[in-house]
């Protein structure tokens, strides 16, 4: 697995905030200054590439998981109000400290990615997450209260870990195989929803595993339209093997008048 984004960052159990909060500095350091760009993971295609938000000169847009604040600060750098709710205190905390540097204006709260109350219903232009919504629980929950928050035809743009990369690994213990470092083998089922624990940065987190189309019908449950759906690749990366797609990117349009 590859390290999370600087950009995106987490929801989960208290473990993973936990853990979260532990690395904020560590986060924030390596982050670099602000350029404008809207970042769905390391090493992967942008914003400016893909051009899933829209325009968003003045438009309301809400942030789930705002990380170290990189994505929000350019949000309003493209004219957008933002808003962004961050589970990691610490994390939250970087996000304020880096919008005061860049003197720019953004509303952070601190808190479940579920808990949307302070926003009215039907005020909310574009949704947002790079990455959060893989450590959510009860992701159900969630999408309801993005739907609340969304005004009609308003779209949500999210990137989560793909399901098959958390099926998957090498296999070093292999040796003369096809590739040098080691085999690609399964090493659980693409159809398990339960949750699994990668390592990153030194720390433990619970990833929530769920197939495409069990996303699909969440979306749907919801009361949303997924108009596109892209599975992502690092653009580079020093494996020599097949190329795995490691992030899949949804947009949903909400239902309704």
């Amino acid at each position: 697995m590859t390290n999370p984004p600087h950009t995106g960052s987490p929801h989960g159990g208290s473990p993973n905030i936990a853990a979260w909060d532990r690395i904020a500095g560590k986060l924030s350091a390596e982050a670099g200054p602000a350029d404008g760009v809207i970042r769905y993971g390391d090493d992967l295609a942008t914003e400016r590439d893909l051009r899933l938000l829209g325009t968003l000169e003045g438009k309301r847009v809400l942030e789930l998981g705002c990380g170290t604040g990189h994505n929000a600060v350019a949000l309003v750098h493209q004219g957008a109000k933002a808003i962004a709710i961050e589970p990691s205190e610490q994390l939250a905390a970087c996000a304020r400290r880096f919008a005061e540097i860049e003197q720019v204006r953004i509303e952070v709260r601190s808190g479940d990615l579920a808990d949307l109350a302070f926003l009215r219903a039907e005020t909310v232009d574009v949704a947002f997450s790079a990455g959060a919504l893989g450590e959510v629980d009860d992701l159900d929950r969630v999408l309801r209260q993005v739907h609340r928050v969304l005004r009609p035809n308003g779209v949500f743009v999210c990137a989560m870990p793909h399901p098959f990369a958390l099926c998957v690994a090498r296999d070093a213990t292999a040796g003369g195989g096809p590739l040098p470092l080691g085999r690609i083998e399964l090493v659980r089922s693409y159809l398990d929803g339960g949750p699994v624990t990668v390592e990153r940065m030194g720390e433990s987190f619970t990833l929530y595993v769920r197939p495409l189309s069990a996303m699909f019908a969440a979306f749907t449950r919801a009361g949303f339209d997924v108009d596109h759906l892209l599975e992502l690749a690092p653009e580079t990366s020093a494996d020599p093997g097949p190329a795995l797609p490691t992030t899949v990117i949804w947009r949903a349009r909400r239902l309704g008048l």
